[in-house]
This record gives C-alpha cells, sequence and structure tokens, in this order.
C-alpha cells in the first residue's frame, strides 16, 4: 500500500525526543489502564491496539514481563466509558491509554494525575481535554486523528465519486462526537461551491440511523462523521445505503474494509504506535504536559470498487491514481 506523507502541523516526532527526557526504567512492574471507545469484537480495530502493543514491545514494555496492561472496551457507550473509567483510576496506573473523545473525557473527569495519553480525538482544545496543542498542560496529551478541514475534503470526493448528487448530508451523533461542528462550516463551503444542497443527520440510536437513512431522497450522497459510535454500528449503515443505494464517504478505511465505497482519514495503525511512543516516553519519566498534542501525518484514500459497481458508479481514473488501496 503507498501512503502520502503529510507535514505535520504541531510538534514533532516522538522518537525524536532527546534521550535525557526518556528516564531508566525501574525493575518495578508498570501498569498502564486502556479505555477504548469502540467494540472489543471490533477486529480492525484490536489490530490497530495491537499496533501499539507491538511498537511497545519495540521500545522494551512487554506485557508480563515488565508492563501489565489493563484494557477495557465502552462499544460506543457514554455510561460504561463512565463506569471503567472509575474502575480504571481506583486500580492507580501509571499512565492511562484512551481513544475516543468520550473514552478521554470519562478518564479525564475521573482524575487529574495519573497521566493520559490519547488517540482518534478531534477536538481536544474544544472538549476541554488540553490547553493548547502546543503545550498541553495538565496531565493529558495526545494524538488528533482529524482535522475541521476535512469537512470540506469529504464533500468534494463523494461529489467526485457521485457527480449526479443534488444535496450531501452529514451524519454525526451529538452526543459522542460533541466535536461535529467544527467539520460543519467547511462542508458547507464545500457544498456551496459544488452547487448542492446540504442535510444534517444527528443519530443517537441504531433506530435513528435506520430511519434517518430510510428519510435519504434520491440523488442525495452522505457523509459520515468520524465518530466511534457510528463506528461501532458501521455493518448497519454500510447494509442500509448500499440497499438504498446511497453513496457514502466515510473518514475510517475501517468501513471500506466492511464494503463501505469510498474513505478518507488517518493511517490509524501509525496513530496508534505513535501514542505507544507517548506512553513509552511517560513511563520513564516524562510529564504528559511537555509532550506536545501531535496531528496526523500519513492520510489514508481508500476506494471500494466493488461497491462502486453495485451503485452503477465509474470511479474517475483520478481517484484511482490517487487511492492509497483498492479494494476489489
Amino acid at each position: 500500500m503507498k501512503r502520502r506523507q503529510f507535514i505535520k502541523l504541531v510538534g514533532g516526532g516522538a522518537a525524536a525526543w532527546p534521550l535525557a527526557a526518556r528516564a531508566q526504567r525501574t525493575n518495578r512492574m508498570q501498569r498502564i489502564g486502556v479505555l477504548l471507545g469502540w467494540s472489543e469484537n471490533d477486529l480492525l480495530i484490536r489490530s490497530n491496539f495491537a499496533a501499539a502493543v507491538q511498537r511497545l514491545a519495540e521500545l522494551g514494555w512487554v506485557e508480563g514481563r515488565n508492563v501489565v496492561i489493563d484494557v477495557r472496551w465502552t462499544s460506543g457507550s457514554i455510561d460504561q466509558a463512565r463506569t471503567f473509567a472509575n474502575e480504571l483510576v481506583a486500580s492507580q496506573p501509571d499512565v492511562i491509554f484512551t481513544g475516543t473523545t468520550p473514552a478521554t473525557a470519562a478518564v479525564k473527569n475521573a482524575t487529574s494525575t495519573i497521566p493520559i495519553i490519547f488517540v482518534v480525538v478531534a477536538d481536544p482544545v474544544g472538549a476541554g481535554f488540553v490547553d493548547s496543542l502546543s503545550q498541553p498542560g495538565g496531565n493529558i496529551t495526545g494524538f488528533i486523528n482529524i482535522e475541521a478541514a476535512m469537512g470540506g475534503k469529504w464533500a468534494d470526493l463523494v461529489k467526485e465519486i457521485a457527480p449526479d448528487l443534488s444535496q450531501l448530508a452529514i451524519m454525526f451523533n451529538p452526543e459522542t462526537a460533541p466535536y461535529s461542528a467544527r467539520f460543519l462550516p467547511s462542508f458547507d463551503a464545500a457544498a456551496q461551491s459544488l452547487g448542492v444542497g446540504t442535510i444534517r443527520v444527528p443519530v443517537r440510536s441504531k433506530d435513528e440511523i435506520e430511519t434517518s437513512i430510510a428519510s435519504l431522497g434520491p440523488r442525495t450522497g452522505l457523509v459520515i462523521m468520524t465518530d466511534s459510535f457510528l463506528a461501532v454500528h458501521r455493518s448497519t449503515i454500510i447494509l442500509l445505503v448500499a440497499k438504498k443505494r446511497i453513496p457514502a464517504i466515510f473518514e475510517s478505511y475501517l468501513f471500506c474494509k466492511d464494503g463501505g465505497l469510498i474513505s478518507y482519514g488517518p493511517d490509524y495503525p501509525d496513530l496508534f504506535r505513535r501514542a505507544a511512543m507517548y506512553i513509552d516516553h511517560v513511563l520513564r519519566g516524562t510529564k504528559p504536559k511537555e509532550l506536545p498534542v501531535e496531528v496526523p501525518i500519513k492520510f489514508e484514500l481508500v476506494i471500494n470498487t466493488s461497491t462502486a459497481r453495485a451503485l452503477g458508479l465509474a470511479v474517475p481514473d483520478t481517484l484511482l491514481t490517487l487511492a492509497d488501496e483498492v479494494v476489489e
């Protein structure tokens, strides 16, 4: 798979931190608490987490030998996130690794002292997790998965692959994606420049997902927001948009692997590996406030040509040339 490099907007690679910041580890067994906002049965998400565990091992942290890793999965439930966050904090780990905004919020509310490294958080400043990207402050830092301008990029791509669209809808859960408003201005601006109308599709349950997709009219494209709740329900979304013959674009390649049409977003295994490097720094004595929040440096465009054919779409050669992966 070919991957394009994007210039980092904030900070530098964790590997470049000076050796002076990498204090010698003690002989004590270290403890890592983990709270992930997805389903434990999601094999693709588990593979991302496995990439982080593998990177930790490469850095000298081997589970069962010098580190204990206590993992909890919320399956997109905010209530579960709060319960598990309190349990993890009560166990007093040396660092807590979180995935998704709701999971990070739950742990932040449970502790102001235990170091927290997050991944897949869209707006850590707006969420109140950090003071700024370059100077996080407090006990939290980590990795953004997406930026506000991506709303426009998604609109452009779905219109390019389905040029006959007359309107674009954008779906999100206001509770699990409170950052959704950040993406709407760029989405609206792109839609206006493309000459198509826009629809907001807030959903809070599986039933609302089904009802909302069923209500979309002809020549409507759909943008699925980066959202742990929608990721948990991606099989339902993929099935419904296929049945309704709706061209849909997703932020995560996970959707395309499961039959979605097109995705554009960060290289998630890379984000998880980089997060593991921050965990390593913390276990060796670095404070989270000394580690700037970083943005993705690798993005992937994935196209499922089988789904395109099923929808009666001819994928432009320009998109196929740009694609990092084509799923047949």
